[in-house]
């Protein structure tokens, strides 16, 4: 069994008292981390380091790195989706989009999903575990790597519900925005979840200038309880009151994730009872174009345009989602599904 410590999952401050307790000098653990920011995946090659120093960090850490088993690179647009695999031997998906405002990595917080949904295909084989800050960082790394590219901006919107893993989440967001890291402002980043209202309630106080994306997909209670489990516990009252005090905590804009899908939740009605629920609120509306899931049977819908004119009049702001790989299918779930049915 290996009981060493990941140390990419580290601060810089515990990594310093850990060395200390060691009795290795506390200066080292910044030169340590300097190389864990520049593509050193080994402690061998951290050369600026003595022999016996590097040994004695390889029997007490290791560094956390994911293993490419597929990329797929879009011919279309450029976008890169990554398959990578654990040091357990499970399956993570990754994707890099390259936009002319810098190159986003939406990246994946668990190996599957607790959450159910009916139009994702993330959480068709079920949930395996969380992911450590580590395993988040890595994919960062190794996106930046692959791609000999800067990640400037991150979406959390992969495999996993976010504020599910909130602890690991939350240290991964702090790590990846330390000057000593990979230093990723807070506004650089996106996280979105299907409304767990007490972690937004957290999130808020975390005081932490990131866009909360909410995925809403339907505005009526029994339609969004049908496709998202989770509003049985948390229903459309109880979210929009949460987002309004997240929005009265932190003054930041919220981005309400819509997936139009024929003949469910793109009509007039539906529109009508959006506007009622956002109206006045510092937020938009982000459609998107609905991904293919064969289980689900859902399709796109014709009524895109009408949706977003009723939506407009009624005063609400709309963006659409610039469909990114779809000749590599870089929606999340896709690929993990292919291995894990090999498993």
């Amino acid at each position: 069994m290996d009981n060493r410590k990941d140390i990419r999952s580290l601060f810089l401050s515990e990594l310093s008292g850990q060395l200390e307790a060691l009795g290795i000098q506390k200066y080292r653990a910044g030169q340590i981390y300097s190389q864990l920011y520049k593509g050193i995946d080994d402690f061998s090659g951290m050369t600026n380091l003595s022999l016996s120093l590097r040994q004695k960090l390889g029997e007490i850490y290791y560094i956390e790195n994911l293993t490419v088993r597929e990329k797929s690179v879009s011919k279309i647009d450029g976008t890169t989706k990554f398959l990578f695999e654990t040091r357990d031997g499970e399956y993570v998906e990754s994707v890099m989009m390259r936009y002319e405002h810098g190159n986003t990595a939406c990246i994946s917080t668990q190996i599957g999903c607790k959450m159910g949904c009916s139009f994702c295909a993330s959480s068709r084989l079920g949930f395996a575990r969380n992911l450590t800050p580590g395993e988040m960082l890595s994919q960062i790394d190794m996106i930046s790597r692959e791609c000999n590219l800067r990640v400037s901006n991150i979406v959390l919107m992969g495999i996993g519900e976010p504020l599910d893993n909130y602890d690991n989440v939350i240290k991964f967001l702090k790590l990846v925005n330390a000057p000593e890291g990979f230093n990723i402002g807070y506004r650089h980043i996106s996280l979105s979840t299907c409304g767990l209202c007490e972690k937004i309630y957290s999130l808020a106080e975390e005081k932490m200038p990131l866009t909360l994306s909410i995925s809403l997909h339907a505005p009526f209670d029994d339609m969004r309880s049908e496709m998202m489990p989770i509003n049985r516990r948390y229903d459309i009252k109880t979210l929009i009151k949460a987002c309004k005090d997240y929005i009265e905590v932190t003054g930041r804009r919220i981005s309400f994730e819509y997936a139009l899908i024929g003949g469910v939740n793109d009509t007039k009605e539906c529109a009508a009872e959006l506007i009622r629920l956002l109206k006045g609120m510092l937020c938009h509306v982000n459609l998107i174009p609905v991904n293919k899931v064969k289980e689900s049977g859902y399709v796109g819908s014709a009524n895109q345009k009408e949706f977003i004119s009723v939506l407009e009049k009624g005063g609400i702001n709309v963006t659409v989602r610039r469909k990114m790989g779809a000749d590599i299918e870089a929606a999340c779930g896709q690929l993990r599904r292919k291995y894990g049915g090999q498993k």
